[in-house]
C-alpha cells in the first residue's frame, strides 16, 4: 500500500504535469509575471465556469474576503454575523477593518451556520452576514437570503472550502457556490479543491459597479497608473499560480467526483456504528448519491461520540495515518476574538463539535486499499 496522504498533492500533479510545466515554461521565457495572459485567461475561464459575470483574482481566500468587504463599504462599528466554528480568516478580517464580528452557532449536522441563530443575532448595526460553506457544501442560501431582503442585509459568501459545489434553492434554480448572494470569495491554497501551487485567491459577483470597484481594490485602488480613486490594497493573482489553476480548472468537477467517491466508500464502511457519525448533506441524502453534485467534501469529516476522538487522534499517528481535528479551539473562545457579548449557553453544537470531530484523508488518489485501512483502523479502534 503507498503512504496516505492527507492530501496528495504530488499525485494530482503527475496527471497535469506536461501541461503546468509548458505554461510555467512559457511564464518564465514572456516574465510576464504580473497581470499576464494566464491571469487574464483563468479569470475568463472561471466566469464561464461559476455562471458569474465578474472574477476577480487576488493574493489568497484571506484577502478576497477583506476586499470584499471594503468594496462593499462597510465601516468601523457595522455588524457583521459569522459562524462560530470555521478557521480564524473569517472573522479576521471583519476585526482588522473594525467592524464588529458577531459569533452564532452552527447546524449539528451540515457544520454550517444556524439559521435562527443569525436571526436572533441581527440588530439595526447588523450590515452583512457571511455564511461559511463549511467542508465543502452550501449554508442553508434560501433562508440567508429571506433573511437578508427582509433586513437590507449584504450576503458575502465565504467559499473557500466549496468551489464546485451546486446548491439547488427550494424554486429548483441551480447555482455554484459562492454567486449566490451579492459577493463570494474562495481560497485557492495549495489543498483546496482547486488549489494552486501557492497562494491565491478570487472574489465572485453579478453586480457591475461593485466588480469595477473590487478591481480598483486589489490594484492600490488604481483603474489608471497612478491615479488612486479609491483605498485599495496589493493583492495580485500571479501568472504562474494562474496557471496552474487553468490546467486544473477543467478537472474540478472530476476531482469532486473522485472525492465524493471516496466519501462514499468511506461512509458505507462506517454504516451502522453507533459511535461513528458520518457527514450528511443539507438536503439529507449524505451528499454521496449518484446525483448528488452539492457536497464536494473538501474534508470528509465523522462526528466520534462516545469521548474517545482524542484516543483516535493518537492511534492513527501510531499507525501512520494522518488526520485532522477542525476546529479544535471555537473562535468565541479564542484569545483575539473574546467578548463579553459571548455567552457560552449560546454555542452548544459548536462546543460540542470541537470534541467529537475529525477528518480523514481526503483528495482525488485516495485508492480502496487505502480506505479499507483507514476504516478498518478506526472501527476497530472505536470499538475496542
Amino acid at each position: 500500500m503507498k503512504k496516505i496522504q492527507m492530501v496528495d498533492l504530488g499525485g494530482q500533479y503527475q496527471g497535469i504535469k506536461e501541461q503546468v510545466n509548458t505554461a510555467i515554461s512559457t511564464i518564465m521565457e514572456s516574465a510576464a509575471f504580473i497581470n499576464g495572459p494566464e491571469v487574464h485567461a483563468f479569470q475568463k475561464d472561471l466566469e464561464t465556469y461559476l455562471g458569474v459575470k465578474h472574477v476577480i483574482p487576488c493574493a489568497n481566500g484571506t484577502d478576497a474576503l477583506q476586499i470584499a468587504m471594503m468594496g462593499l463599504g462597510l465601516t468601523p462599528g457595522d455588524e457583521v454575523i459569522t459562524a462560530d466554528f470555521t478557521f480564524a480568516a473569517t472573522v479576521e478580517v471583519i476585526a482588522l477593518l473594525q467592524l464588529t464580528p458577531v459569533l452564532v452557532d452552527v447546524d449539528p449536522h451540515t457544520f454550517n451556520i444556524d439559521i435562527d441563530a443569525i436571526e436572533r443575532a441581527i440588530t439595526p448595526r447588523t450590515k452583512a452576514i457571511v455564511p461559511v460553506h463549511l467542508f465543502g457544501q452550501c449554508a442553508d442560501m434560501d433562508a440567508i437570503l429571506a433573511l437578508a431582503e427582509k433586513h437590507d442585509l449584504y450576503i458575502i459568501e465565504d467559499n473557500a472550502q466549496a468551489i464546485g459545489a451546486d446548491y439547488t434553492s427550494k424554486g429548483g434554480r441551480k447555482q455554484k457556490a459562492g454567486t449566490i448572494g451579492h459577493v463570494g470569495s474562495t481560497s485557492f491554497f495549495p489543498s483546496k479543491n482547486l488549489g494552486a501551487y501557492g497562494d491565491g485567491g478570487a472574489i465572485f459577483t453579478n453586480d457591475d459597479e461593485l466588480a469595477h470597484t473590487l478591481r480598483g481594490i486589489v490594484n492600490h485602488g488604481m483603474y489608471q497608473r497612478y491615479h488612486h480613486d479609491v483605498v485599495g490594497v496589493n493583492s495580485r493573482l500571479d501568472s504562474i499560480q494562474a496557471a496552474v489553476l487553468r490546467a486544473k480548472l477543467p478537472k474540478l468537477d472530476t476531482y469532486c467526483e473522485k472525492r465524493r467517491d471516496a466519501a462514499r466508500k468511506y461512509s458505507e464502511a462506517f454504516s451502522g456504528q453507533g459511535n461513528i457519525v458520518v457527514p450528511v448533506a443539507a438536503n439529507g441524502c449524505e451528499g454521496i448519491c449518484d446525483s448528488c453534485d452539492c457536497h464536494v467534501f473538501h474534508q470528509y469529516t465523522l462526528k466520534i461520540t462516545n469521548g474517545k476522538r482524542d484516543a483516535l487522534v493518537e492511534h492513527l499517528k501510531e499507525k501512520n495515518i494522518p488526520c485532522g481535528v477542525y476546529y479544535p479551539i471555537p473562535l468565541h473562545r479564542q484569545k483575539a476574538y473574546i467578548d463579553e457579548r459571548y455567552n457560552e449557553i449560546d454555542f452548544p453544537v459548536t462546543n460540542q463539535l470541537v470534541q467529537e470531530v475529525i477528518s480523514l484523508p481526503m483528495h482525488t488518489e485516495l485508492d480502496d486499499e487505502q480506505i479499507a485501512f483507514i476504516t478498518e483502523t478506526v472501527i476497530g479502534f472505536i470499538n475496542e
